[in-house]
């Protein structure tokens, strides 16, 4: 139902191509909101935040991302949160799963103002006129701000991801933050969080995947410490290893859906059996049901893994030679 034979919508589908609309036009120009969803699940329309829609075929920007909020973002409101984080640039820093839900929009809106839309979250804040900016004619946390806000009111795991892709488009230092935890929010609301896993950033981290499976290793007992996108020489350039201790010769990678699918799988087992065999090293694979709930799936292999390494390393290594 509603499927659409080409490669991306056309204008022959009734909505705009060109430009991002909101789900209110489509249903006045009488588009079944049953196709929109089907058009949004089949990758062919992406909806960024609640209410707005564009074509799949429109290259992500800064001016794309812009004109998504004008058509939702009241004029005295500011942008917070995630919302805020992507319209700076981070990288997937929406909710789980956005593209299969709308994600909700992320907005403060000053003491009088109301915002009737649908899935808006909207809160309290305490802003200071330094921690807003405007992008575009809209209102935004900065950069600085945003970062202690995702760590403060996000759950812990997606705190750490979010903040971890922040730091990719980051105009400040992880010690800022540190300053920020320890003065300026001093005292607030899970301001804890926000100091504890600011030493655990890393902008290498490629996903929320890879950050939920460095944040399992860190609170793992006993494990020792890793390194993020560890560069190895191959038979052809360079590989590098989500996860490495390079002392024992093991990695751990995951292999999220993302960049880990069908189509990489016999080059991925190519690229470790090569190194398994010219350089001893030693793998662990994890995947997305690994890191899930608890995590102690991921945790207890690791420090199974890691046993094994330090086992065998010497064995590993005398083979090679």
């Amino acid at each position: 139902m509603y499927s659409w034979p080409s490669a991306y919508l056309t204008t022959a589908a009734r909505v705009p191509v060109d430009r991002p609309f909101t789900t209110r036009w489509a249903r006045k120009q009488g588009v079944d909101p049953r196709r929109l969803r089907a058009w949004v699940r089949d990758g062919l329309l992406v909806a960024p935040v609640h209410g707005v829609l564009y074509a799949a075929q429109l290259e992500d920007s800064l001016d794309l991302r812009l004109e998504c909020l004008r058509l939702v973002v009241p004029a005295k409101a500011v942008v917070t949160d995630r919302t805020a984080a992507w319209l700076h640039g981070a990288p997937m820093v929406l909710e789980p799963n956005a593209h299969l839900q709308l994600p909700p929009l992320d907005l403060y809106l000053p003491p009088g103002g109301r915002i009737r839309r649908g899935l808006v979250r909207s809160g309290q804040r305490q802003l200071l006129a330094s921690e807003i900016e405007e992008i575009g004619g809209l209102r935004v946390t900065t950069r600085r701000r945003t970062m202690c806000d995702l760590g403060m009111h996000l759950p812990r795991r997606q705190a750490f991801a979010a903040m971890c892709s922040m730091l990719k488009v980051a105009d400040f230092t992880l010690d800022d933050i540190r300053l920020q935890a320890d003065g300026r929010f001093k005292g607030h609301r899970w301001v804890c969080q926000l100091r504890d896993l600011t030493p655990l950033c890393d902008p290498r981290l490629a996903s929320p995947g890879e950050c939920n499976l460095a944040l399992i290793w860190h609170d793992t007992p006993g494990l020792p410490p890793f390194e993020p996108q560890f560069q190895v020489a191959g038979p052809r350039g360079s590989f590098y290893l989500d996860f490495a201790v390079p002392e024992l010769r093991y990695a751990a990678e995951y292999d999220g859906e993302e960049y880990h699918g069908q189509d990489r799988a016999e080059a991925d087992s190519s690229r470790r059996a090569w190194l398994e065999e010219t350089d001893g090293w030693m793998f662990g694979i994890f995947v997305a049901a690994d890191v899930r709930g608890t995590g102690h799936v991921a945790s207890d292999r690791l420090t199974r893994d890691i046993a094994e390494a330090r086992r065998t390393l010497r064995s590993r290594r005398r083979v090679i030679r």
